[in-house]
């Protein structure tokens, strides 16, 4: 059926390169519609009290997006224009002021101090802002920038939405260079390891088809997240690679044996057809495990990209043969000679010691656990961005001038009696670190009737059964102290009203923190099971699973334990990603090498000469591997402003060659040591094959 199939496609190569291209009109259009989420917040687990405190913020109080708008240095009626131009602005549902309130006649010191201490800080004074979308949603980011065109140079938009917003403008003018800068430093790579000019373009050709292949079918998804956008073209670059050049040194094998290209193209894509769909099921399982997440960002990454390698597998298959056949004249015009140098020396230098290597490899372990078990991560979503971006400057005026770091939203049943409000909110504001309180209750104070409230003051903090109480904090988000500030307010508000919601920026940074914790573990768990029944099951064994898997995850430890010794501070999803993503994507490193190793001894070699000629036949590939992997996300890593971006990046790039150096140095030795464990431990472990089997087996893994 396969063969079929390859028949028809490699008479029709013209044909099938304009399907090709015509696809990709749809798949443009799908990435249009695609729309992007910049809040990771979002992606908590649903279930979470602050994650239903934020819907009801949404709905229907309409405030599941606030700002607060810091004026400097301007009169009363300057502020009290603006409250008014800026509630015209489409999508914004509410801004309140001290105007609205107690009016701008009222000298400052006669209001009450409660409105006092949380509007004004010496010569500046603050608005909230409401809009009646959420923070991540585009009519939010454009209320957003209304405002903000509507403010002088002495106004100041703080808040987590507004960090949102310039988030996405970051990443929408940086993710052009990303792409760009990933393209040119894989072609350096390819160009140095591969024989031909032309070819690298080639590739890149297919590759890029396949990405916006992908991109293109998220449509069906609705949504993906703005890390996933901004890594899933580096990275299906970086791990897709492998295939193409797989069916093109097959492709050049089967040349040598049919006089017709299109023959020998027919051969190729049978054997692609049979290694690649084994292969690449490491990959997807690498990213699948990343799907069982609490925090749903690990499914929006895991879905995109096990998604493009699937894809990029089917364009390998089905696209690129047609690229080949169309350019194989300008291909071979242009053949050089590769720079990769000869490795038989190094593996003849690994073969001699490796008893003291293979004690090497065990003795990384405690050190390098140890080191990625102490790394440091950090939760706060505003460290990882440019410190100078405004919606950052706005946010610290906020704390150093309002002593407000972070403000909290209580919400209560509107039922609740005076006297029990009176005491919640007085010990609301004994709990330590809180700053102010805004409640219906506290700006209605004793004795004034419900009627002399404003409606829109009204409206903000009363609605539809609930009634909603800011508390504002001097306490940063993600910090240990904001923590226990959660729970005693947690503690206090309950104790009135079992129902209580408490949401807010830091108390979802908070689920998030032991939701990631979780999530840490069981993605590890899943995708080390995964991928060793993977390896069992192509290798009939029960030891040399164990052994590959070990090895990469080695490297993984290095990788990850390198920001231990550097004093470096990562972002928590890094490790979580890393930990998949680096395993799924370099353990074919070590699949490389064991399945020539195996090959080697089948045809009736012993275990130094077979490790030995496997090394030397196996490193070529794990190079150029590694390298485009390495260039293709380097140049991310090393140019983002958004340090969530750059820190996943910067580990992939560095886990590839950590991955290939493993690999390289100290998979031989290991696997030349362990191999009489292989053979009491693996079923027809040296039987010897057939002579056509055994070439056919040897090209299928030639890269």
């Amino acid at each position: 059926m396969v063969e079929k199939i390859a028949h028809k496609l490699t008479r029709r190569p013209k044909l099938v390169a304009l399907i090709a291209l015509l696809l990709l009109i749809p798949s443009a259009l799908g990435y249009v519609g695609t729309r992007v989420n910049y809040d990771i917040l979002t992606y908590l687990p649903q279930d979470l009290e602050s994650s239903q405190g934020e819907r009801l913020l949404e709905e229907p109080f309409h405030m599941a997006a606030t700002s607060m708008l810091i004026v400097e240095n301007m009169p009363a009626a300057y502020t009290n224009d603006l409250v008014n131009e800026i509630k015209k602005v489409p999508n914004v549902s509410n801004a309140v002021w001290l105007s609205n309130a107690v009016g701008i006649q009222i000298p400052v010191d006669f209001i009450p101090a409660n409105l006092r201490d949380m509007f004004y800080a010496g010569e500046a004074t603050m608005m909230i802002v409401q809009y009646g979308k959420s923070g991540a949603d585009e009519e939010t980011m454009e209320a957003i920038q209304a405002v903000r065109d509507i403010c002088n140079e002495k106004c100041f938009l703080a808040g987590f939405s507004v960090v949102i917003k310039d988030t996405k403008d970051l990443v929408d003018r940086e993710l052009p260079v990303y792409v760009g800068l990933a393209v040119l430093l894989s072609l350096i790579a390819m160009s140095l390891t591969m024989e031909s000019t032309v070819l690298p373009f080639v590739f890149l050709a297919s590759i890029g088809m396949a990405i916006v292949y992908n991109f293109g079918t998220n449509i069906f998804l609705g949504q993906i997240s703005y890390i996933t956008q901004a890594i899933a073209a580096v990275l299906q670059l970086g791990v897709t690679m492998d295939y193409s050049i797989f069916l093109y040194h097959r492709y050049q094998e089967e040349k040598t044996r049919y006089e017709d290209k299109r023959d020998a193209m027919t051969q190729a894509i049978v054997a692609a057809f049979t290694s690649l769909s084994g292969s690449s099921l490491t990959t997807i399982a690498g990213f699948i495990a990343l799907c069982f997440m609490r925090l749903t960002l690990g499914r929006d990454i895991g879905i995109v990209m096990a998604k493009g390698v699937v894809l990029g597998v089917a364009t390998v298959i089905l696209v690129l043969p047609a690229f080949l056949l169309l350019f194989d004249r300008q291909i071979e015009k242009h053949k050089h000679r590769s720079l990769l140098p000869d490795f038989s020396r190094v593996n003849g230098w690994v073969v001699r010691r490796r008893r003291w290597l293979a004690v090497l490899f065990l003795l990384l372990f405690p050190p390098a656990l140890y080191a990625q078990s102490h790394a440091g991560v950090y939760y706060k979503l505003d460290e990882a961005l440019p410190q100078d971006m405004d919606s950052i400057v706005a946010n610290n005026k906020l704390k150093d001038e309002f002593d407000m770091a972070v403000s909290h939203f209580v919400l209560l049943r509107d039922d609740l009696p005076a006297t029990d409000m009176n005491r919640m909110e007085e010990a609301v504001r004994e709990v330590e670190g809180v700053t102010s309180v805004l409640s219906y209750h506290s700006m209605l104070g004793s004795g004034i009737p419900d009627f002399f409230v404003p409606e829109d003051v009204r409206n903000m903090v009363k609605q539809g059964g609930w009634q909603m109480m800011m508390v504002n904090s001097e306490y940063a988000t993600a910090s240990d102290q904001v923590s226990r500030q959660l729970k005693e307010l947690n503690a206090i508000v309950k104790s009135y009203d079992p129902g209580a919601l408490i949401t807010g920026e830091a108390a979802l940074t908070d689920d998030l923190i032991s939701t990631s914790a979780v999530d840490f573990q069981v993605t590890n768990y899943i995708s080390i099971a995964a991928i060793l029944l993977i390896v069992a099951w192509v290798f009939r064994s029960a030891s040399m699973p164990v052994v590959l898997v070990a090895a990469i995850e080695l490297a993984i430890f290095i990788n990850q334990g390198i920001p231990y010794f550097t004093g470096t501070v990562i972002p928590f999803v890094s490790p979580t990603i890393i930990g998949c993503v680096q395993l799924g994507a370099t353990v074919d490193y070590a699949i490389l090498l064991a399945t020539r190793f195996r090959e080697e001894l089948q045809s009736g070699k012993d275990r130094t000469e077979a490790i030995t000629i496997a090394a030397t036949a196996s490193d070529g590939s794990i190079i150029t591997s590694s390298l485009v992997m390495f260039c293709a996300t380097l140049g991310v890593g090393l140019i983002s402003e958004i340090e969530i971006i750059s820190s996943i990046c910067t580990m992939l790039a560095r886990g590839a060659l950590i991955s290939a150096l493993v690999s390289i140095f100290l998979m031989p030795a290991v696997l030349c040591v362990c191999e009489p464990l292989f053979q009491k431990t693996s079923r027809g472990w040296r039987q010897p094959i057939p002579v056509r089997e055994h070439r056919f087996r040897r090209a299928a893994h030639a890269s």
